[in-house]
């Protein structure tokens, strides 16, 4: 499943958040940067090459649903996972998105370490 030259983004405000995921990426092997909001993760997908992007849905500066879609317009290879507390799996933001795919997947917080790996796996798989 792992592609060492593979990175991960990590898009969310909460510190305590990127923290979760980059451990549980670590322990698994994976690669990842972090960024803080929006623009952050903007300027990081103009530098580096990334496999899947875990975003957070509600960002300081601005909507994750417009980060993925500026996240899509430099990189349309980048798998883009929305996580949120915020959201629902059958909210219509949510739906629609994916629909359009603009997103590749979505995780509900708080989540589990196999919700996490579950998903990369269907993004590896896919």
């Amino acid at each position: 499943m792992n592609n060492r030259n593979d990175v991960f983004l990590i898009v969310d405000d909460e510190p305590d958040m990127c923290w979760a995921l980059e451990n549980i990426l670590r322990k698994n092997g994976f690669l990842s940067k972090k960024a803080f909001n929006g623009q952050e993760a903007i300027d990081l997908v103009k530098r580096h090459r990334f496999r899947l992007a875990f975003l957070d849905a509600k960002l300081p500066d601005k909507e994750g649903f417009e980060v993925a879609k500026e996240i899509r317009e430099l990189d349309p290879s980048v798998r883009i996972v929305i996580v949120s507390g915020y959201f629902y799996r059958d909210d219509v933001d949510i739906k629609d998105a994916l629909a359009k795919d603009l997103i590749s997947g979505f995780i509900s917080k708080p989540f589990n370490n196999d919700e996490i790996l579950k998903t990369i796996r269907e993004m590896y798989a896919s």
